[in-house]
């Protein structure tokens, strides 16, 4: 069988005050793709952290120059952190995730079988009740919402692991500042007649810093993006065809493994 080279890849990362886990998720995202996909670089976009974030991410990037590091001014919420750190991604397959070790990198080979087939792939949680039954419960009311408004039929929308080809990325005109960023992305590619799996993987909740999704303030800033795109997001859909959605359906992971070995 003829050896292929690894693809090339790009890990986004947005941070906002990440002191506690930066160095040791950069350490084991270094260490992991340089033993498995010599080709690739690392953008991390410090969203105006109050805390030692970017002086941390300065020293890193200062010793591996393959850990680019973008400095917003001020704060502009997960949309706008994302939107940076697209723009700067230059290799052939794009990853976002976030900073508090949502899944094992491990992962990454199924989301590469998995885009084969595909434009992007999202990934959901096979089990996310460890984060408590409130959270749980509004992540599920969240996409019954977009399913009815939108009639995006894919699971745990919000979930940071999703890796796209860039060319389809550069085709989507995101324009979400916050948090809806995650629906907007998929309901655009699929405007865009754009293929899209997905694979379960076990998830592994924060144990450090704290998550500001389901948070009152950005809650609400996510709907009120959702309302103020619904009409171009709904016209997209009058000027295209309903596109094709692909499940992938997956035998279920390997125990967790140290990625940082």
């Amino acid at each position: 069988m003829p050896h292929t080279n690894p693809p090339s890849l790009t890990i986004v990362y947005p941070m906002f005050n990440e002191e506690e886990t930066v160095e040791e998720l950069l350490n084991e995202t270094v260490a992991y793709l340089s033993r498995h996909y010599p080709d690739y670089e690392v953008v991390v976009v410090d969203d105006a952290s109050t805390d030692s974030t970017g002086a941390i991410l300065d020293r890193m990037s200062a010793g591996n120059p393959r850990i680019n590091v973008i400095h917003h001014a001020g704060n502009h919420s997960l949309g706008g952190a994302l939107k940076s750190g697209f723009s700067a991604a230059t290799k052939s397959l794009v990853l976002y995730s976030d900073a508090d070790f949502p899944f094992d990198l491990h992962e990454i080979p199924r989301a590469f079988r998995a885009i084969r087939r595909a434009d992007i792939m999202s990934a959901y949680r096979h089990d996310r009740h460890s984060e408590g039954w409130w959270r749980t419960f509004q992540s599920y009311v969240y996409n019954l919402l977009l399913h009815l408004l939108f009639g995006l039929h894919l699971r745990d929308v919000n979930f940071a692991f999703k890796l796209f080809r860039l060319e389809a990325l550069r085709k989507l005109d995101l324009k979400s500042e916050g948090s809806f960023i995650d629906a907007e992305i998929l309901i655009r590619a699929l405007r865009q007649k754009m293929r899209i799996v997905q694979i379960g993987v076990d998830y592994f909740p924060r144990t450090r810093g704290s998550s500001t999704l389901t948070s009152l303030p950005v809650v609400l800033r996510m709907l009120k993006e959702m309302i103020r795109l619904s009409p171009e997001l709904h016209r997209l859909k009058k000027e295209s065809c309903t596109a094709h959605t692909i499940r992938v359906t997956t035998a279920k992971p390997r125990p967790p493994q140290n990625t940082g070995s």
